[in-house]
């Protein structure tokens, strides 16, 4: 079967067919790193790959990192277990974000194969945070150029308890992963295409604001990852791969599945320092997927009641 790469919604999202995780030659794999790019969530169905095989495929994008702070597996520490049920309920997943932004250097792209279902609910929601910057009026484009954000692991803060040894440990963290400063708007280093970089999970405060300057600024822009027109739902299914660009995506993950259980293997990928536009203001010209707010061509339709002289 030749490979098939279907566009799912208009501004993100391809569903990728004919095509074995384990089994990729060169020149697939160029294709699928290039179909990341353009439509930046990729779904594959039926993937009964072995764990061994989904960390090769992620590996070949770039070095598989480790989380500080998620489960994973003792003799693969790169692989984050997300095993969520009655006894462990799920955590720190619902609220739209990019993964570990607290790094000097975030993830370029994370995988997820789905291993156990609950019998409804589960879903992935996916947002395309260079759609929602392209809907941004120009005004805010302005405003928001040249910003930084501080972004710091603070959904992971509760782990560590009052102790002395915790808070030696938290110490000792806090020095591993010192507070980053990342730009508001990041350019994506491939295609080229500004990003809204800012996400509630991981972001503190942008530099040189008041806090109620900052947080009013902040609260606007994580909202734009709830508009419909920019998101993805994606519905699982066991051996369902999906991998994700988290250099200009926000995901979030329901939890409306308790008590029910759900199993994920995860594997990250290591990215790039964040850069900004650089210099004065300028309009976006590289073209992204999807046509934000197109104008309404002119309409040749019966005339409505109030437009009908009498």
């Amino acid at each position: 079967m030749s490979i098939e790469i279907l566009p799912i919604n208009g501004f993100i999202g391809a569903e990728v067919r004919g095509v074995h995780l384990g089994r990729l030659d060169d020149a697939v794999f160029r294709t699928l790193r290039e179909a990341l790019v353009r439509y930046e969530v990729l779904v594959f169905r039926d993937q009964d790959i072995a764990l061994e095989d989904q960390m090769a495929f992620g590996a070949r994008f770039g070095k598989l990192s480790v989380h500080p702070f998620s489960p994973n597996l003792e003799d693969k520490p790169e692989v984050i277990l997300l095993d969520y049920s009655e006894d462990h309920p799920a955590a720190r997943t619902d609220i739209w974000h990019a993964d570990e932004t607290f790094r000097p250097n975030p993830p370029m792209a994370t995988m997820l194969r789905a291993r156990v279902l609950p019998p409804a609910g589960g879903d992935t929601c996916f947002a395309s945070m260079t759609a929602a910057y392209r809907g941004l009026s120009e005004r805010m484009k302005r405003h928001i150029h040249g910003l930084e954000a501080l972004h710091d692991f603070k959904p992971f803060r509760s782990l560590f308890n009052n102790t002395p040894e915790h808070r030696k440990r938290l110490r000792e963290i806090e020095d591993e992963f010192p507070n980053p400063w990342h730009p508001v708007v990041a350019v994506h280093p491939e295609s080229g295409r500004r990003v809204i970089y800012v996400n509630p999970q991981f972001t503190i405060r942008i530099r040189d604001m008041k806090d109620d300057e900052s947080q009013a600024l902040l609260q606007f822009l994580y909202a734009q990852a709830s508009v419909p027109e920019y998101q993805l739902r994606v519905k699982w299914q066991v051996n369902t791969v999906v991998i994700w660009d988290n250099r200009s995506v926000h995901h979030y993950a329901p939890h409306d599945y308790y008590p029910h259980r759900r199993m994920m293997e995860r594997v990250t990928i290591t990215g790039e320092v964040p850069v900004g536009v650089q210099g004065e203001y300028l309009p976006e010209t590289v073209a992204g997927l999807g046509a934000v707010n197109p104008r309404t061509p002119p309409r040749k339709a019966p005339l409505r009641q109030f437009e009908r002289r009498k």
